[in-house]
Formats: C-alpha cells, structure tokens, sequence
C-alpha cells in the first residue's frame, strides 16, 4: 500500500509534496544528526574510494606487464565500473534487507582486491579482481549515502555533504599512495596495503555494532514497480539536469589539463589544475549540503549550474595564472551539486530510500560516460574549446527542470 507520502510524488506540481518530503526524513529517521557515526561512514567512504584510485596508476604497469593495446588497458576501467548499472538492483534489496553490512564489508573487499591488481599474473585475473571491486564499490555508493542519510536527521544536506568530501579526499589521496608505495616497496609488495582497508571495516563493524539490522523502514518499501511509478515524477526531470551537467562535469574532470596544454599553459599549470579544482570542490561539496539545508534545496542546485556555465565562460577568455580564480569558482560550484542532489532523492522516497539512490548512482554513471565519449567526439572533430563552449551552454538547460523538484519548506516560503 503506498504511503500518504508517496501518493504526492504522483503529483510533482503539488505544493504538500513540497513542504511533507525534508519531514519525513526526520520523522521516520533519527531524530538528532549522529556527527560520530556520519563521520564515521564518510571515512570508510575515503578509504575505499582511496583504493578504488589506485588503477590509473597501476595501468601503465599492466599495459607494460600484459603487452596491452589501448582498448585492453580501457577494458580494465570498465570492468570496474561497469558494476554502477547493478546500484538499482542492490539499492532494492538493501531497502528490505541490512544497509550496515554493505558499508561494514566493502572497504575490506576494495582494498583486497585493488591491492592484488598490480601482482596478478594474468589479464583475465586482474579484469576479475577489478569486477570485484566494482561490484563493491557499486554496493557502497548504493547503500552508504542512505544510512549516513538515515542517521542525519533534518540535516539530510550536511550528511551528504560529509559523505561527499570523504569520497573526494579519497579519490585525491588514492593515486598518490599508491604510486608511493610502488616506487618505495615495489608492486610485489603492495598487497600489504590491503591491511588499511581490513582494520577500517573490523572499526566499522564496531561503529555500527548497535543499529538495528533492519532498520524500521524497511517494512514500509515498496514493490519494484509501484516504487518505479512513484519515483518517476522526480527522478525524470532530475536525470534531465544530471545528463545536462555531465557534459561540463566530464569536460573539466576528465579533459582539463589537456584542454589547457592545448590553449598555451605550462605543464605546471595544467598540472596543478585538477587539484586547485578538486580542492574548491571539496569546500564546495562541505558548505552546499548543510546550506540547502537552511535555505532550501532548490536555490543552491540554481546557483551551481549557473555558476559552472559562468566560471567555464570565465576560464575560456583568461590566460595562464589568471584561470586560477575562475578554477577556484568552477571546481566550487560544479560539485556543490551532488549532495543536494542526493538529499533531494532520499527525502523524497523514504520508503525505498536505497533504491532510489541506486538509480540515480546508475543515471550519474551512464551519463558521465556518455558525456566522456561525446567530448573526446567534439574534441577530435573540432577542438576542446568548442567542447567546453557547448558544455557551458548545455548546463544552463537544466534550469527550467529545477521547479519540478521538490524543495523544502523554506524553499516554498521564498
């Protein structure tokens, strides 16, 4: 039977919706945000997102290892990625089972797995290792975002702005390690790094030891189908938004030291660009959460496209060091989206809170990769900077599409 709550997702355009979704989440959640064990949750998100980080690296060992073409070496990436299409499947399961056992278990599993990569003998054993990562990478970012959001309360923004930044410090600290303990011990010995990632899930399972189970929404989820219906009035305007923002996601995220190499800049400062943006991005992902959370979710996910499209803009008519400020306000505004974004989908669906963040990990990933292959397109047909321009332009279309997503009651009082 669905709730009262979910019968107004039906109608996107209903104002009850609007102001009933950030209550529920206190109301069937805990009562007060748990910082201990969010925070908690946000690192064992860094350590395994830091071993999830070490395959870059580790490919030009393996292309040299294996004798590997460039289409070999690109099949080792997806056969770790490829496991994001399951998030859906193991979000709906999750919903009726235990949460706490994913995010117990997967630094564990991560990290064994990443940390035997670079020593297997042969492709087809380190393509297996990396499916196995992916699989527990898929089964983190399905579930771990729904129990930090469980245990957040009201201050659904802030939770998620906690899980974000672990993942994000991860992913920074993940290739340098690696690389570190490679040029030091050698890669015959990187297994030991596993080590990390077993004593962080033996701490979780402490950390976790007294949450129930099950937790008490479990028994309100609804079927497969009639959750799919119910979801469809947000999920399909908000996976409008995502497809329009990945173009300038990838673009600057994947292409952006190219893209500067190619305008004229040092090798220094095509270096140092990723992590100028990646650092503001951080500070981005931190302030964005627990500000929706005060204001509204809908006025910050506004400021971020238009800012992403501004500071693209920006960093196209600079020149050399003078694109640092513009990298400073790209890097901040275009992830300060995502952990509104995510408290947008579990506010909105807490009765079947795992799954739908299981399909919009699954509408982010298909997106991002599209949107990679559609920028080397345009990139190889014309150049970057056409690539960049039509990025810039493309964000701003996801605008319209934010007034049919819900808001939170500040949001409406505006």
């Amino acid at each position: 039977m669905i709730s009262s709550a979910s019968r107004q997702h039906l109608n996107p355009s209903s104002q009850t919706e609007i102001t009933a979704a950030p209550a529920s989440t206190a109301a069937v959640g805990e009562s007060t945000f748990r910082a201990g064990k969010v925070s908690a949750i946000a690192a064992a998100h860094g350590v395994h997102d830091t071993y999830q980080a070490f395959l870059p690296p580790l490919l030009p060992l393996l292309i040299e290892k294996f004798s590997l073409i460039k289409t070999e070496a690109g099949l080792l990436s997806v056969f770790m990625t490829a496991p994001s299409l399951l998030q859906p499947f193991i979000g709906y399961l999750a919903d009726r089972r235990s949460l706490r056992i994913f995010v117990i278990l997967t630094p564990a599993l991560t990290a064994l797995a990443m940390s035997l990569v670079g020593i297997a003998p042969f492709y087809w054993l380190a393509a297996m290792l990396l499916l196995i990562a992916g699989l527990s990478s898929a089964s983190l970012h399905a579930t771990g975002p729904v129990l930090a959001g469980r245990l957040s309360a009201s201050r659904l923004g802030l939770g998620m702005s906690f899980w974000m930044v672990g993942g994000e410090l991860g992913r920074t600290l993940g290739p340098i390690i690696i690389v570190a303990a490679v040029s030091t011990l050698g890669v015959q010995r990187t297994p030991w790094l596993a080590v990390g990632g077993v004593l962080v899930s033996l701490w979780m399972a402490y950390q976790l030891r007294h949450l129930p189970r099950r937790h008490p929404e479990s028994h309100q989820a609804l079927p497969w189908k009639k959750a799919i219906i119910t979801m469809r009035p947000v999920l399909i305007p908000l996976s409008i938004i995502l497809v329009t923002r990945a173009l300038a996601f990838v673009s600057v995220s994947t292409y952006l030291p190219t893209f500067l190499t190619e305008e004229g800049a040092s090798l220094m400062l095509a270096g140092a660009s990723l992590s100028v943006l990646e650092a503001a991005g951080v500070i981005g992902a931190l302030i964005s959460g627990s500000l929706s959370d005060r204001i509204g979710r809908r006025p910050v996910m506004t400021f971020s496209l238009i800012s992403t499209s501004l500071f693209i803009f920006l960093l196209l008519n600079l020149r050399g060091w003078l694109q640092f400020p513009a990298l400073l306000g790209l890097g901040f505004g275009l992830l300060s989206m995502t952990p509104v974004v995510m408290a947008i989908v579990q506010e909105s669906f807490p009765e079947n809170r795992a799954l739908a963040n299981g399909i919009y990990m699954a509408v982010s990933f298909v997106s991002s990769s599209f949107a990679t292959l559609a920028i080397g397109a345009i990139g190889d047909l014309f150049n970057l900077r056409t690539a960049y321009l039509l990025s810039a332009v493309l964000v701003l279309v996801g605008l319209p599409f934010l007034f049919r997503l819900p808001g939170s009651r500040k949001t409406l009082k505006s």
